[in-house]
């Protein structure tokens, strides 16, 4: 297959399997899910929704959030990993919120980045699933599943990145990203899967033997 018949595939496959892709990460604003994608950095959306309601009871808006100290916050998102700087993080941005944003979480790449612990894959995923915007987020797992598939020669997150959105079109890039997650949590983890197991994998390389290597 060429690169483009492999996307046509993948594309029509993970349309198929999951047709109305929910958000995984739990919220109810543009806000409380700024924050669950900050928290779900090297964690698991499945802790972050664990832990989340709690921190939503001590505060689920920037006004309150920006009044808790970080030792506060820090004391309920503790089994996320990396608390120190989440909690500061998350403290941070909710005083920026306020005093520059009118309280609001912006709708733009460029104040979104700039807000202490968001890069630009949790400003993507803001930027999709609260506003609507095309983007493609892409973690690791999407790296090494593109990868996989060979949909790129991507040595990093941002090659991958530009990749998959020369490939797709921009409409499906919302939708996409999530798919891609989803199948991946199913069929092709990396316990899973080595790129030699789960269907896709399969149908896009019939032939191939060896696992496929990700280059980070």
């Amino acid at each position: 297959m060429l690169k483009k018949e492999r996307a046509a595939y993948v594309d029509g496959e993970l349309e198929r399997l999951y047709p109305n892709p929910p958000i995984p990460l739990d919220h109810s604003g543009s806000y409380t899910l700024l924050v669950a994608v900050l928290l779900s950095a090297q964690c698991t959306d499945v802790r972050v929704n664990k832990i989340t309601p709690g921190l939503w009871a001590l505060a689920d808006n920037p006004a309150d959030m920006a009044t808790k100290s970080a030792e506060e916050i820090r004391a309920i998102i503790r089994p996320c990993g990396l608390s120190p700087r989440k909690s500061q993080a998350i403290r941070d941005l909710s005083g920026i919120l306020m005093n520059e944003h009118d309280g609001q979480v912006p709708s733009n790449f460029e104040d979104l980045e700039a807000l202490p612990g968001v890069g630009h894959k949790t400003a993507s995923v803001v930027m999709a699933q609260a506003f609507g915007y095309p983007a493609f987020p892409v973690d690791t797992h999407i790296h090494r599943l593109a990868q996989r598939w060979g949909l790129t020669n991507g040595k990093n997150v941002e090659v991958t990145e530009r990749d998959l959105k020369a490939l797709f079109p921009k409409e499906r890039w919302n939708s996409l990203h999530l798919q891609i997650i989803y199948y991946g949590r199913e069929y092709c983890s990396a316990r899973v899967c080595d790129g030699t197991v789960c269907p896709i994998c399969r149908t896009l390389y019939p032939n191939r033997k060896s696992p496929v290597k990700t280059r980070k």
